[in-house]
């Protein structure tokens, strides 16, 4: 949005967009992640408090943004950012708290890298090579899987809960030496692996739809450069 944009006859500055409600849940979402991180080695008690609460938000910005009319690329850039961020974080903390097990770190170094790549050339993707707004919106005659995740907004939070918890059912895992953390931990994790492993099949989708997009534009270019 422009500086010189208008609404209700107020000319919205760029200050006003980086003021805008979903936008400073946006901040606070970072503001909770950053303290979690400070938590994560010995407090996980509070380390799901505040985690949880950087989690949670993720719901609401959206919902303010749109009962506010105050959607933005900055915001939808935001989101974005902070999901990925967000998760990344505690799996670089995955990877050091389970140093000594390398296939585990592997995995999720692995995913960790599906998760990045596939979003960041989904959305590159969807805003190069069509007149799209958003990398959310998929046609119906598209994938069926990838139409459904984004289509519907129950769905979606509810594959981005059971994907957070999932990792943070290994990360109260970690705490082999309490009883409680492991048994919430293994429950958790036996729950939430199917919903963990639709995300990561939807990753994997969405970042084959958004190769063959590039590729499909570079050809175009490609064959106007001979005409």
């Amino acid at each position: 949005m422009t500086g010189n944009a208008k609404i209700s006859n107020k000319v919205v500055t760029a200050k006003d967009v980086m003021l805008y409600i979903p936008n400073k849940i946006g901040y606070v979402r970072v503001l909770t992640m950053v303290l979690s991180l400070f938590f994560m080695p010995r407090y996980p008690t509070v380390t799901t408090i505040v985690y949880g609460i950087s989690c949670l938000l993720d719901a609401l910005d959206g919902t303010m943004a749109r009962k506010y009319d105050q959607c933005s690329q900055l915001g939808a850039v935001l989101d974005m950012v902070s999901d990925r961020s967000t998760t990344a974080c505690l799996i670089c903390y995955l990877c050091v708290a389970y140093s000594q097990n390398f296939y585990i770190v592997i995995f999720l170094q692995l995913m960790n890298s599906l998760d990045l790549s596939s979003h960041y050339i989904h959305m590159y993707a969807t805003l190069s090579c069509s007149n799209k707004k958003s990398h959310k919106n998929i046609d119906s005659n598209e994938n069926w899987l990838l139409y459904m995740y984004y289509s519907s907004r129950k769905v979606l939070f509810t594959i981005c809960a059971l994907n957070e918890l999932f990792y943070m059912s290994v990360y109260w895992l970690s705490f082999s030496e309490s009883l409680l953390w492991s048994r919430i931990g293994l429950w958790c994790f036996v729950i939430t692996l199917p919903g963990y492993a639709f995300k990561q099949v939807a990753n994997i989708i969405q970042l084959n739809r958004a190769v063959v997009m590039l590729a499909e534009a570079d050809a175009i270019l490609a064959n106007e450069k001979k005409q």
